[in-house]
């Protein structure tokens, strides 16, 4: 069966450790562009938060930002698809997050918001250095938080944790109180809430649909529990070595992980290319 369209999870997938790209995926995923394959990053991050090297890649035009929350059109700079937090359901979830010991941010029209004490404190919650330095780069913080959300829709809520007991609690607590809602995850530190129409699986199925691609024709790599619906909804289902265990079950194939160039792997051997 012919690959018409690849869609790639960024951390812990296609970036290694170093969050670049090596030579083995650029040079696979560049031969499958040549014969005609889309490639399309999948990421929670919004559009702009994505690093400069995959914003540069010359053969991708659609991306999928936000957990699916939005398929970017690079070229025409538009939406082809958005799945947003209804501003009713955005304050219930603040609600509940401002009874726990946590930080939280949110995704806004492209881009990181989040109240001013809480982005103070952010090192009290992250150790990861590069997942902070995101916060400190990709968030504005804001001192009138609920003011500047109140009546507009949120591509994502997402919140870090001290203790993982709490943040699996919290999980619960969620699904059972916005069952509307999707509930995913990224790192180990945090929990990210989205719309329920908005997971990288629906966003990718919508993309096929505008482009007139039939689901077979796809292949979809990752490693965490937002790669879960587009793993499930493509052709092929391709998890990295390094995935959740979960994820790894689910797959239709186990490729090798982000720091052996398992994307590389996978794309050559799926779209029968030379090494």
């Amino acid at each position: 069966m012919e690959i018409r369209l690849i869609a790639l999870d960024l951390d812990g997938t296609l970036l290694n450790s170093h969050k670049e790209i090596s030579a083995e995926n650029y040079h696979a995923l560049q031969a499958a562009a040549e014969q005609g394959t889309l490639i399309v990053p999948c990421t929670g991050r919004f559009y702009l938060g994505m690093p400069e090297q995959v914003r540069q890649l010359p053969f991708v035009r659609y991306a999928i930002t936000v957990n699916g929350a939005e398929v970017y059109d690079t070229c025409t700079e538009t939406a082809l698809y958005r799945a947003e937090i209804q501003p009713p359901e955005a304050e219930r979830v603040i609600d509940v997050l401002d009874t726990l010991p946590v930080i939280y941010d949110c995704y806004l029209e492209g881009w990181g918001y989040m109240p001013a004490e809480l982005y103070n404190r952010a090192g009290e919650f992250v150790s990861d250095p590069h997942i902070l330095r995101m916060i400190r780069e990709l968030r504005k913080p804001v001192e009138d938080f609920r003011g500047h959300i109140r009546g507009k829709s949120l591509q994502k809520i997402q919140m870090f944790f001290r203790d993982q007991t709490l943040r699996m609690n919290t999980w619960r607590q969620l699904e059972e109180g916005f069952p509307e809602l999707s509930i995913t995850s990224s790192s180990p530190y945090n929990i990210e809430i989205n719309a329920g129409n908005a997971t990288k699986g629906a966003a990718m199925l919508a993309l096929c649909g505008a482009l007139g691609i039939p689901r077979e024709q796809t292949m979809a790599f990752g490693d965490s529990s937002n790669d879960k619906t587009m793993i499930e909804a493509a052709g092929i289902g391709v998890a990295m070595g390094n995935a959740l265990p979960e994820i790894r079950e689910m797959a239709d194939f186990v490729t090798d992980t982000n720091d052996r160039g398992g994307v590389g792997l996978a794309v050559r051997r799926f779209c029968g290319l030379s090494k």
